[in-house]
């Protein structure tokens, strides 16, 4: 079967093949040949995503209830705000861990050993502060290091995990400007 080619600045693409190739193994869903990502470790990666950002969510909500003293109510409606986030970004990762033909892994058991940030509970306001914040760094560089490995192997979790890690950057940089305060 002919390929796709490209010869100085000319596309050539054979739909028949590709319409041939899209008939075979249909079970595999999204996944086709030309996913040139290593499915397995991919699919652990979002895994250790998943757990971190659940852990992420149990850490603000706790954070939300427990704020208090002086200035805690704008803290903790920020303290909510990312809870909610955090949801939603495992949300986004459960969905791309099926696609990719996985099984998102919500177990309660190892959940802390899966994720990458730690569940630290904080005495007081500044301590969830700071606990938050170390916790955004470090889902920072965690995705940054998979986006890195992920490179153009697999453009739709790319996207995903950049722009996860641009919303954790907005975290850590609200979470910095109440430290300031």
């Amino acid at each position: 079967m002919k390929q796709s080619t490209q010869t100085s600045g000319s596309f050539d693409m054979d739909v028949q093949a590709i319409r041939a190739k899209a008939r075979q193994d249909i079970e595999s869903g999204a996944v086709t040949d030309s996913y040139r990502a290593d499915r397995e470790t991919v699919l652990k990666l979002l895994n250790e995503a998943l757990a971190t950002e659940v852990v992420c969510v149990l850490r603000y909500k706790r954070h939300y209830f427990m704020a208090r003293g002086l200035n805690a109510e704008p803290v903790a409606a920020e303290f909510a705000e990312h809870a909610t986030e955090e949801q939603s970004h495992a949300d986004r990762l459960a969905e791309r861990i099926v696609q990719l033909g996985g099984e998102p892994n919500l177990s309660p058991e190892g959940l802390t050993k899966r994720s990458h940030s730690e569940y630290v509970e904080g005495t007081t306001l500044q301590d969830m502060i700071k606990e938050n914040l170390i916790a955004e760094r470090i889902a920072i560089d965690s995705y940054r290091r998979m986006i890195d490995y992920v490179g153009d192997k697999d453009s739709t979790t790319r996207r995903l995990l950049e722009e996860i890690l641009a919303s954790e950057e907005e975290h850590a940089d609200d979470l910095s400007d109440f430290l300031e305060k």
